[in-house]
């Protein structure tokens, strides 16, 4: 079981800040930025590079709940970066699909 499963079980506590029928986004224990929250599917795909054409509408899903949280932040008017993460190479720790939300600060390119 990833840590990710273990959070939306609530067997390990987070700062939870969105919940629905497909997805959690909780604050990320070690932010990035001012603003840095993660949006984490229910349904467990391992990777970005692993999800199947069945789950194009839990991705678009991820991706509108990133939006409108970030929105809710206050972050669209200064603007927010989107983040996956895919294997080793890519910087992925947890083998389960999560979108990272950065913003409340400036971004630079390329992110390193």
């Amino acid at each position: 079981m990833t840590l990710f499963e273990r959070i939306i079980a609530r067997e390990i506590p987070a700062d939870l800040i969105h919940e629905d029928e497909h997805c959690v986004a909780i604050q990320d224990i070690n932010p990035q930025a001012p603003v840095h929250f993660l949006v984490i599917p229910k349904t467990v795909i391992p990777r970005i590079a692993e999800a199947s054409p069945g789950q194009e509408a839990l991705l678009g899903h991820l991706l509108r709940t990133a939006a409108e949280i970030a929105r809710q932040q206050g972050l669209e008017e200064g603007g927010f970066r989107i983040v996956i993460n895919n294997g080793r190479d890519g910087g992925e720790t947890v083998p389960h699909l999560h979108v990272h939300v950065l913003g409340g600060r400036s971004m630079t390119w390329p992110p390193g």
